[in-house]
Formats: C-alpha cells, structure tokens, sequence
C-alpha cells in the first residue's frame, strides 16, 4: 500500500516504488533514490533515480553506494543516474532509507553533468 504523505521526502531518501521499465509498458517494484526537491513536490510529483544490485552489469555513471547502513538496502548497490522517473507521491510504497549525504551530493552532481546547461 504507498504511503499516505510522501509529499516533502527529502532529496537522497530511499524509498521502494514500481519503477517504471524504458523499453517496455511495465514495471518492476525497486528501490529508488528521491533526486527531487520542494519545488517539484509542490507540483505534486517526485522524480527519483534507480538503484539497482551491484550484481547486474555495470552501466555508465553508475555510482555505487558504498555506506549500506542507512540505506535501508540488503545488498550491494548502485545508483544509476541515466534511469531517471517522475512518479506522483502515491506511488511510493515506503521509505527504507537514505543515502549518506556525501553519496547523495554525489547522484547530484553526475545529474547536472548528465543534463547539461540549465
């Protein structure tokens, strides 16, 4: 069942939620990183980024979450940047966790470097 008050997660929370594939009309329930802030909440939405096991092939930018602790994640992870969704609140099932905030700081810069002039 999602959480009934998502709205003003802050940025670097970790939450599960059905992510959305990019070759196919489908979804897979995975954990995420909130790359968003108050500005986009206000808007009613979130946009967060995947996280997917250390396991799976490594793809570019791919950045490994190295403190596990208050992640709230079971295994070796990493974040992948480039895998980016904008989901409204309610589709997020529940918080587990957060990144470290130097790991955080981190998936924002490879963001900004991925998305080019603002």
């Amino acid at each position: 069942m999602p959480i009934s008050r998502p709205v003003g997660l802050p940025p670097g929370s970790i939450v599960v939620v059905p992510f959305p594939y990019s070759d196919r009309l489908a979804e897979k329930r995975r954990p995420a990183v909130v790359v968003s802030g108050s500005k986009v909440a206000t808007a009613g939405f979130v946009w967060i980024a995947m996280i997917t096991s250390a396991r799976n092939p490594i793809m570019f930018g791919d950045l490994p979450i190295l403190d596990l602790g208050p992640t709230g994640l079971a295994v070796s992870s990493v974040v992948r940047p480039v895998k980016l969704a904008c989901v409204e609140p309610g589709r997020i099932l529940r918080v587990i966790g957060a990144l470290h905030p130097e790991e955080a700081d981190d998936v924002y810069e490879s963001l900004r470097e991925r998305l080019g002039p603002l």
